[in-house]
Formats: structure tokens, sequence, C-alpha cells
């Protein structure tokens, strides 16, 4: 397993790591400890150090057992989570000391951690990133000795964009892959300049970029990628990537004669992700240790060729920027 570093805390984490939104549950099977914490320590077995939760994957039982099988292991596992998510309705008004206070209070108590490494605001309303007082409020938990660092989970460029602009932002999560190359024209440069990590998730752009999901595939009613596809629950760009499954198909064929020869359409999707050097982790999800395997592996491909670098700009170009590009 590489390391990268991560911004300004200087943290030397794994350059796969794994994201818990399904860990043991979610996309419409319920949540099993069971399996969280075997899909988690083979993780951390394989050189995985950077975990990515949040209090509202199954109810705070996601961020139970990524603290469990952090407290059961002896070497230093990052652990990042999320709040804010939690606020009904998710508005910039619910953005009180108050309520992130509380969660902070609640993750720690979830995880049973004495300080959490990365606390992030979960893709908050744009507004609230012109709330001095919100960025204000976790100096001071940094300060309290209750959290390590502060980190943004953003949908939109702009909003990275002006996280920047606080000192205390140590690091931006924001969705890169195939289908979503914006981040890497106008954010990946000034975050570099900034000293502030990326941490990428959907990088497979919710298994679009697998190339395993057809026009014949269901999807069981509580999975995202049955009920969001128009935004319905939360940002539709979330789920595939926003990208109109019919725009997916094609360019996915065409991807798959320049990137999948001799290895899997979603090994080489996330071996792009880690070609730009802005990049701190990537952190896919896993429902079974066979994609944790999966997932770690592509890491370890070698780099992609310069021609395959040109050709994924141009399939974006040709097939998914302009309905895309604008959105975020």
């Amino acid at each position: 397993m590489n390391n990268r570093i991560l911004g300004k805390t200087g943290w030397s984490i794994s350059e796969i790591g794994l994201g818990t939104w399904q860990v043991g549950g979610g996309w419409g099977k319920p949540f099993d400890s069971k399996i969280a914490s075997q899909l988690l320590h083979a993780a951390f077995d394989q050189g995985v150090n950077f975990v990515d939760t949040a209090d509202v994957y199954d109810a705070g039982l996601s961020e139970a057992a990524v603290g469990k099988a952090v407290r059961e292991r002896s070497e230093k596992i990052f652990v990042a989570t999320k709040c804010g998510r939690r606020l009904q309705p998710h508005d910039a008004a619910g953005y009180t000391t108050k309520n992130l206070q509380k969660f902070v209070e609640d993750s720690l108590r979830n995880t049973q951690l004495e300080c959490l490494d990365l606390i992030q605001l979960h893709c908050p309303p744009s507004s609230v990133y012109y709330q001095d007082e919100v960025f204000g409020l976790f100096e001071d938990l940094i300060k309290q000795g209750k959290i390590a660092a502060l980190g943004v989970s953003i949908e939109k460029v702009s909003e990275g964009i002006r996280a920047l602009e606080y000192d205390v932002v140590s690091s931006i999560q924001v969705i890169v892959n195939l289908f979503r190359q914006k981040p890497v024209e106008e954010l990946f440069e000034l975050a570099e300049e900034k000293n502030v990590g990326l941490i990428v998730r959907v990088p497979l752009a919710s298994g679009l970029l697998t190339g395993k999901i057809t026009k014949q595939s269901t999807f069981d009613t509580e999975d995202h990628r049955f009920f969001n596809r128009e935004g319905k629950a939360f940002d539709k760009g979330e789920t595939f990537s926003g990208v109109p499954l019919d725009l997916g198909f094609a360019a996915v064929e065409e991807l798959k004669t320049h990137f999948s020869e001799g290895h899997d359409l979603g090994a080489q999707a996330i071996r792009w992700v880690l070609m730009h050097r802005q990049v701190s982790t990537v952190i896919p999800g896993a429902s079974s240790l066979a994609q944790v395997e999966q997932n770690i592996r592509a890491g370890q491909l070698p780099p992609l060729s310069p021609s395959q670098m040109q050709e994924a700009v141009r399939i974006y170009e040709q097939h998914i920027k302009a309905e895309i590009h604008p959105q975020w």
C-alpha cells in the first residue's frame, strides 16, 4: 500500500481508503455489525489506515463499527467522520454552533474514541461556507482536543474554493471520477497551493464505471440508485455522479476499449484518480471482501499511459461534459 500526505495535517494515509456508506449494510441491505467488522479488519490487514464514515450512515451504527474496529487494532488508523446531514430539514439555518457541537459529541460517543481525527461538514448548503462562526467552532474543538482536524465534504467546486479561504480547513472531500472531471480542472491546483488534502469519493460513479451495470440491471427500492436518480432524497450527483444512464452506457463502452485490456474497468477508473498527485486518498466503498481486495489492487496497477489519460479527457468531453460540468 502506498501512502500520501493529507495536506496540512501531515498525516501519512493510505492512498486507498475505505468509505463506509454501505459497509455492513446500506443500499437496501440491513446493517450487520459482524460483516462490517470483517470488512474493516480485512482492509486494515492490507494496509488501509484511513476510513471515512458519517453519523447518518445506518443511524450511527457505521460510526460504532468503525470505532470498535479501530480500538481493536494496534496500528494507527485515521478516522474521518461527517456531521450536519442529520438536520431535518437540512438547511443552513440548522448549522448552528450548538447543533454542530452536539453532533461532534454524538460521534465521539458512537465511536467511543477520545478524539476524532477528522470531522467533515457533510455537504452543507452553499451559504454555510460563509458562516464564519461555524468554522470558528471547529477551531475551538481542536483546541479542546475533541477533534484533530476539520474538513469539508462538498457537492460543488465553488464550495470547495470558498472553503479554502478558512485556514482551519485541512481537507476537501469531493466526487471525482472519469465522469466528474471539473474538480481536476478548477479545484486541484488551488487546494495544492493551500496545502489542503483531497479525499475523493464515488470514484466508480455508484458502480457505473465498473462496466457491470446494464440497461437490464435492477436495484432494491432502498438503494439510492433506484430512488435518487433525480435527486429526490439528496443531491442527484451522489447517484451515478448525476450522469443519465444512456450517456453513461455509451461512454463506458468507449472507455472499455482504452482502459480495460488486461484489467477490469473499475480498477482502472480508481487508478485514473490516483494519477493526480493532489489526491491524498480515494475512498471507494465495499460491501464484500472481494470488493475490498479489488479496490486495494487498483492502487497496485501500473500508471496509465499518456494516451489513456488523453482518451479519458476526450471521452468525458464528447459524452459527459455538457451535461455534468455546469451542475457541480
